[in-house]
């Protein structure tokens, strides 16, 4: 048999796959990986059929989020985790590695196990994820986190709730009551921080989000005030300001434009306002995932501009939350999307130097830069790359993932290829959402 396909089996039957080494049983002590450039299921052409590319993201997602969540849920994440980044991040990081980790696995652990490999690997998550939900927030437990001190637990807390709301199935219908409650509490816990008078104020809108999507009390005015000041903070052609200022940095996809979405599915028939908003949200959303798009070079790579690069494929979240929603503009169909997706996550997830030797993301873009570290960035943080991988909430019939992958538009034009005009978004389109 190929290593490929020892590779692949591994991966979806539920097995910690380091890239270039040996498979171990998750749960066990893996061996030193070695930097390879050779993807875990053998898939090497992002133009390739959408059944392999699937099998390719499942395989790596999965050994992504391998480590925090198979910790966490035998409650030894503290004691194992590596902490890399300032000295005062480890009150915090462990909440952002969850909340993170589970803001991108959501809509694929959403979907029902079943028996094949992935459906069998996907219920092995599922479970792992409430039992880790369950180890974090019960206050016995050595894995207990921090949802109150501090500020940075109000992010940790936000990225924790945008996770129940994309998989209310998994990550809250399937919890026992007494998990319920503790994580009720916690989330409940983060409105004694003050967010920020920029992205912050949707860390609390989205806590409120998923607490209302629990049935429980939630603070309509957290909502409104971040809505309100979102739209007052539209810059125009689908981007938004981070804060009353324009930043050249991809926090639009990293936060901004995927919780204004969610927050408005879930909280936004609650008040005429919030529904007259939404549409325009969902046109600006669709323009900026076109721009997601375009942003893709034709290895793969885009500009390294602004802060938190070391999300690395996480920069792309909106470009897969529109794909999820099957919501992308006209000029990119889901297999184009697909493939310009993949290359962005072959081209920061495969670098040598991307894993420790014990399957830790480390700090970098592409391979290990600990100088693109940002004071508040640590292990933790990393794990926002997961959200990449949100198209895998679509099943594996959906036109996303059927046929062959189609050239990305910087791949065709740099090819001399034909490409579609650009045009800003038309401001008349968004209409009573202004």
């Amino acid at each position: 048999m190929r290593r490929r396909d020892v590779l692949k089996r591994a991966a979806l039957a539920g097995v910690a796959v380091p890239l270039g080494g040996v498979p171990t049983p998750a749960g066990e002590p893996r061996g030193p990986a070695v930097d390879t450039q050779e993807t875990p299921a053998g898939h090497d052409d992002p133009l390739g059929d959408g059944a392999h590319v699937r099998q390719a993201w499942v395989a790596r997602v999965t050994r992504v989020a391998e480590p925090v969540l198979s910790h966490l849920a035998a409650g030894t994440l503290k004691r194992s985790m590596p902490v890399e980044g300032g000295p005062d991040r480890r009150a915090v990081t462990h909440l952002e590695g969850l909340g993170r980790t589970l803001a991108g696995l959501a809509p694929w652990i959403d979907l029902p196990a079943d028996a094949t490999d992935e459906g069998r690997a996907r219920g092995r998550f599922a479970r792992m994820a409430a039992d880790a939900l369950r180890q974090a927030t019960d206050p016995a437990s050595p894995d207990a986190l921090n949802f109150t001190e501090g500020g940075q637990p109000l992010g940790g807390a936000a990225f924790l709730a945008h996770a129940i709301v994309r998989a209310p199935g998994a990550l809250w219908d399937a919890l026992d009551t007494s998990t319920r409650r503790r994580v009720v509490t916690a989330l409940a816990a983060t409105r004694q921080i003050t967010p920020g008078y920029n992205n912050w104020l949707l860390f609390s809108a989205m806590v409120e989000a998923a607490l209302c999507r629990a049935g429980e009390a939630w603070d309509q005015m957290r909502v409104d005030y971040a809505l309100r000041q979102h739209e007052a903070w539209y810059k125009g052609d689908g981007v938004y300001g981070d804060g009353p200022s324009f930043h050249w940095d991809y926090y639009n996809s990293f936060v901004i434009q995927p919780m204004l979405l969610d927050v408005l599915d879930v909280c936004g028939d609650a008040r005429d306002a919030w529904r007259t908003l939404r549409a325009g949200v969902v046109v600006r959303a669709r323009r900026y995932a076109g721009i997601q798009e375009r942003l893709v070079g034709p290895d793969g790579s885009f500009p390294p501009v602004g802060r938190s690069l070391a999300y690395r494929c996480g920069a792309f979240q909106l470009l897969a939350q529109v794909a999820l929603r099957r919501e992308l503009p006209p000029d990119v169909p889901p297999a184009q999307a697909r493939a310009a997706l993949d290359a962005v996550i072959r081209r920061t997830l495969d670098a040598p130097g991307t894993f420790d030797a014990a399957g830790w993301l480390q700090i970098g873009l592409c391979g290990h830069q600990p100088a693109l570290g940002e004071r508040y960035i640590s292990t933790g943080s990393l794990y926002l790359a997961v959200t990449a991988f949100l198209p895998l909430g679509m099943p594996p019939d959906d036109p996303f993932w059927i046929g062959p992958g189609l050239s990305w538009t910087s791949r065709r034009a740099w090819n001399g290829e034909s490409v579609a005009i650009d045009s800003a978004l038309k401001e008349e389109a968004l209409g009573a959402g202004r």
